[in-house]
């Protein structure tokens, strides 16, 4: 069979997914390693825009349509599996979205794949392959260590584009378990990790230089994970070829200087973490226990990162039961305060099987619930619930005010200059440069669409402008000075 494993991207992404590098759907390069020699397989990424799935999916190249999406990409996806079932393709929906919500996906594909696919992918392609195909399949949560799953085809480029890293997983699962986020119902609480030496033997054979290392908590909770990582980055040092990398982890990282140290030797040169509020009360909200008690220490487990040569990337959200539009505000200048290198400040988004969706259904407090149309509004640059202490669009004006800011202001390079004095590294001051170009970049993109929107710029809503204006400011002179 030709098998095509497709990406679909919400037309509503407004920039996100295209603000610096070209990062692999990792989950299509697992897919696509595991399919049995006797058969073909391309991946199309959207990502690269959807000329070539609006044209090229057709029966004539393809037998088998396989496709994974996040809600936001839910809508596209439908429109793509149905376009696909019209010429007689056989349809194969997985993924998040699809896992969280099969029953709704279910009339748009041939089949639903639920949870993680490494162990059914094989079966499903079998089955397809002898008219066979199921309506439904369950994944399971597999010992990666015993099955040796995780490993990407990592020579395989999509056919409509060329990524410009390589992106590998070295484990699975997050314990923190936060009430927005969909990470621990779909990867399970435990954090389940790859043979070290399958990994270094990915590692080697990746041809890119720059990785993105996906895991959802890289050092884990707790001194047996923190340990296991402090192997991996040992084994990266002595047995790995030199790259770049970078990867997403709790603040906790932050005093370990021995794993940070190794993480800065192995090539690391910043770390993803969500900060996600400086209030405790939210975080109690956000059910983020790791951030609420360590929220006093910020400050030393940031200098932590930055002492051992690594950036900090902060991820910020707005909209919890304690914000008020003026948080915005608030939260950028407690961030550039706080010495964090990349900001990036949303909009809380309750996805669908999370904590935080079910409650808000409960309490009517969910706006955009016009399915699968309204998906295209999960993309975390638009409120889709209904706040306490403001209104949707008061958030969401709150925020463009903040990317206006952002556009307008010539920060980037001093946002370097800063890091290269606090981390004395010239490689992590250069890829702090260039996430924080993208993230300019995007905000250029995003503020026209945004004064069309809303109907006026912020500099004719002066009060709180002014105060993002300020703390963009400080984001310039008072980071290069500390």
């Amino acid at each position: 069979m030709r098998i095509a494993l497709v990406n679909p991207i919400t037309r509503r992404s407004q920039g996100y997914h295209t603000v610096g590098s070209f990062i692999p759907q990792l989950g299509l390069q697992v897919l696509a390693r595991l399919v049995p020699e006797e058969h073909s397989v391309d991946i199309v990424d959207e990502v690269f825009g959807a000329r070539y799935t609006d044209t090229e999916l057709t029966r004539e190249r393809y037998d088998l349509v396989g496709i994974t999406s996040y809600s936001s990409g839910a809508t596209r996806a439908y429109e793509i599996a149905q376009a696909c079932r019209k010429q007689g393709i056989m349809t194969v929906m997985g993924g998040p979205h699809a896992s969280a919500c099969p029953d709704e996906a279910q009339p748009y594909a041939d089949s639903i794949a639920i949870g993680e696919c490494d162990e059914i992918w094989p079966r499903i392609v079998r089955d397809a392959a002898a008219g066979e195909l199921q309506s439904r399949y369950q994944g399971e949560l597999s010992d990666l260590e015993v099955t040796g799953f995780g490993r990407a085809a990592q020579d395989l480029e999509p056919v409509n584009g060329q990524y410009d890293v390589s992106a590998i997983q070295t484990s699975r699962g997050c314990p923190v378990g936060c009430e927005y986020c969909s990470v621990t119902k779909f990867n399970g609480p435990k954090i389940r990790r790859r043979r070290i030496t399958d990994i270094v033997d990915e590692w080697n054979a990746t041809l890119k230089k720059f990785i993105f290392v996906v895991d959802d908590n890289f050092f884990g909770l707790g001194q047996r994970h923190a340990e296991w990582s402090k192997d991996l980055l040992r084994a990266i040092i002595k047995h790995g070829r030199k790259r770049l990398w970078f990867s997403q982890t709790t603040i906790n990282m932050g005093e370990d200087p021995e794993g940070l140290r190794l993480a800065y030797k192995a090539g690391c040169r910043g770390m993803l973490i969500g900060f996600e509020t400086f209030n405790a009360e939210s975080l109690k909200e956000y059910s983020k226990g790791i951030n609420r008690r360590n929220v006093s220490r910020y400050q030393e487990l940031v200098d932590g990162f930055h002492k051992a040569g690594i950036a900090v990337f902060g991820g910020f959200i707005i909209g919890s039961d304690q914000d008020t539009p003026e948080t915005v505000a608030d939260t950028a200048l407690a961030a550039v305060k706080l010495g964090v290198d990349i900001i990036q400040i949303t909009n809380l988004t309750p996805l669908p099987d999370t904590k935080m969706y079910e409650r808000y259904r409960r309490e009517g407090r969910l706006l955009a619930t016009d399915y699968p149309e309204d998906w295209e509004r999960y993309t975390f640059t638009e409120t889709v619930y209904r706040p306490k202490n403001m209104t949707a669009r008061e958030l969401d004006e709150a925020i463009y005010e903040l990317r206006h800011a952002a556009a307008k202001e010539n920060w980037v390079i001093k946002r370097a200059v800063r890091t290269l004095i606090r981390t004395r590294s010239l490689t992590t001051a250069l890829f702090v440069l260039g996430m924080n170009r993208g993230w300019k970049r995007m905000a250029k993109i995003q503020v026209p669409r945004d004064q069309r929107r809303f109907g006026f710029t912020p500099i004719e809503n002066t009060q709180r402008f002014g105060k993002i204006l300020d703390s963009f400011r400080m984001h310039l002179d008072v980071g290069v000075a500390r």
